[in-house]
């Protein structure tokens, strides 16, 4: 393993509540300073569980791409549901990121206040029918997304300490989340894609990007690919995968709330392993009416950096410059965060 990936940090002290905390708490404080990502184990999610979301993710992407097309994300109004093939160009320099996606979150009835309220990110899932298991992959899908969000919140009690903050100040922050599970699935690229000036001809699994919201938390199976910009050493690196290890990184909200002080990094994904790549991000953003303004202690000489926003105003505000939305448009049909 290169030394200059991003650390493998041990989760297990934060379910032990004892002295070994304060180290995982400055592991974690110099990750996000310096690299902004780092993989996360012994965490509380099982293995079963991670497997059974990727064994249903690939029985999803499996089907004839015609029944895919019946969910997709387009139709319905709320992001959520199938992405075709190449409907994302970061690096503008080929003819489309060479990923398919599905979008699934908490799965909200349409009275639900935030859902009436159109805030970003809230409304109903969709399930498909023709999986081999239609009922297991619904439990799976929305056990798995309760679960995530457990462990998001673990993860901002732990950044909370990091910036001397008291271990439940995100608490109002982490109630009824914008939270996004997506399933994605990468073909095989050609043997030379990791040249970049060549491999582009054929495209990315996904261009070099940073994410919009708070923290990111990937599960990867063990094909590799994804590629994190290193900026002490100015190169990309690998980011190998640890079996049952979660790949976590900060975003642009979380860079903006701490004045800059922790970091939002670029990544990508080239998969040139000559087989299919399966990965499942899981982007935690927070609740939509949420202020974010910069954190106690994070300021500098030059005070606060930014004003404060919402997270509703500054997640549509970041799709809306990214996909050329207008301000009339439903937010409800903006769409979601790029992936790993």
């Amino acid at each position: 393993m290169n030394p200059n990936e991003p650390p493998i940090i041990d989760f297990a002290p934060f379910y032990a509540n004892d002295s070994t905390k304060e180290d995982l708490i400055h592991q974690i404080r110099r990750a996000c300073e310096q690299f902004g990502f780092f993989q996360l184990i012994n965490h509380a999610i099982p293995t079963e569980q991670q497997t059974a979301v990727l064994q249903h993710s690939s029985e999803f992407f499996n089907l004839p791409l015609e029944t895919k097309e019946k969910y997709n994300q387009a139709t319905g109004g709320f992001n959520r549901g199938y992405e075709r093939l190449r409907p994302q160009n970061f690096e503008k320099r080929t003819k489309g990121d060479l990923k398919e996606g599905f979008y699934l979150g908490q799965d909200l009835p349409l009275d639900d206040a935030y859902v009436v309220q159109r805030r970003f990110g809230q409304g109903p899932n969709k399930y498909p029918s023709e999986v081999p298991d239609p009922k297991g992959f619904r439990r799976v899908m929305d056990e798995y997304h309760d679960a995530m969000i457990e462990l998001a919140v673990a993860i901002m009690q732990v950044i909370a300490h990091t910036l001397g903050l008291n271990e439940d100040f995100f608490g109002d922050f982490c109630d009824h989340p914008v939270s996004i599970l997506r399933l994605l699935h990468y073909p095989s690229q050609e043997a030379d894609a990791s040249d970049l000036e060549r491999g582009t001809k054929a495209g990315l699994g996904i261009g070099a990007h940073t994410d919009f919201g708070a923290i990111t938390m990937l599960l990867q199976d063990d094909t590799g690919g994804l590629q994190v910009w290193n900026n002490l050493s100015s190169e990309w690196v690998d980011v190998t995968p640890v079996p049952g290890a979660y790949v976590v990184n900060l975003g642009n909200m979380m860079m903006r709330w701490t004045n800059n002080r922790y970091l939002s990094n670029l990544h990508r994904v080239i998969n040139t392993s000559g087989k299919e790549r399966y990965s499942i991000p899981f982007f935690f953003s927070g609740n939509p009416n949420h202020t974010i303004r910069c954190l106690p202690g994070c300021e500098d000489e030059e005070s606060a950096r930014y004003p404060p926003i919402t997270v509703h105003e500054w997640m549509a505000g970041r799709y809306a410059d990214t996909y050329g939305t207008s301000d009339g448009k439903a937010i409800g049909d903006m769409r979601q965060e790029p992936g790993l």
